[in-house]
């Protein structure tokens, strides 16, 4: 859960151009147009699952965390008012971080506990 928060922090503190900005905001608008309730789990999974491919899992999960973090970056970039919200408070305030921070870091730790148990041959040894 630390490590993910960490990425997102990181992610949260790059510099967007408003032009990136601006960019960002127009796909991102244009991609939740039309969503609904499954669209929502829909994308969720298929961000979630990838996670608990052994190895490859902590990686994308990192990258997602990330990206999250620069989606908020930019989103500050074009609501000012936003930068006064610390990022880790929406991860860790509304239910809806809590959701994604408790499942993309149970794929994480799957992915890494996977791929242990699979380099490490004591494991199978029983």
């Amino acid at each position: 859960m630390g490590i993910f928060a960490g990425t997102y922090q990181i992610g949260s503190m790059s510099t967007v151009s408003q032009e990136e900005a601006d960019t960002f905001m127009s796909e991102f608008e244009e991609l939740v147009m039309d969503i609904d309730g499954f669209g929502i789990f829909a994308h969720n999974t298929t961000i979630a699952l990838p996670m608990f491919i052994p190895g490859f899992g902590v990686a994308w999960g990192l990258f997602s965390a990330w990206s999250t973090g620069f989606a908020f970056a930019a989103i500050t970039t074009t609501a000012p008012i936003l930068e006064q919200v610390p990022p880790l408070a929406i991860l860790f305030l509304s239910p809806f971080g809590l959701m994604e921070l408790t499942a993309y870091s149970l794929g994480i730790s799957r992915s890494f506990i996977l791929i242990r148990a699979i380099s490490n041959p004591l494991v199978f040894a029983y």
